[in-house]
């Protein structure tokens, strides 16, 4: 009887854990999906998003790598700014 609940309690656990990194893919996609529409990039591809950068000019670079800093940063370490580079 212990076995089982066990089991179900973890089984529980892991849908919940698939279901939050789903959640997490899904807004990044949305993410990247707004950059190319933003910058009018029609090959939805990083060869396509490469060859939008090597048009921007310094301050068009700066700004997207900006937005794209601020979207994937990592969250862990916020607390002890030990991630800071």
């Amino acid at each position: 009887m212990k076995n089982s609940a066990l089991k179900g309690a973890l089984g529980a656990l892991a849908v919940v854990g698939v279901a939050l990194i789903a959640k997490k893919a899904i807004q990044r996609k949305r993410f990247i999906k707004g950059i190319f529409n933003e910058y009018g990039i029609k090959e939805r591809s990083p060869f396509g998003l490469a060859d939008k950068i090597r048009e921007m000019n310094d301050e068009q670079y700066q700004e997207l790598k900006g937005k794209f800093k601020k979207e994937f940063t990592s969250r862990c370490c916020k607390k002890n700014n030990a991630c800071e580079a």
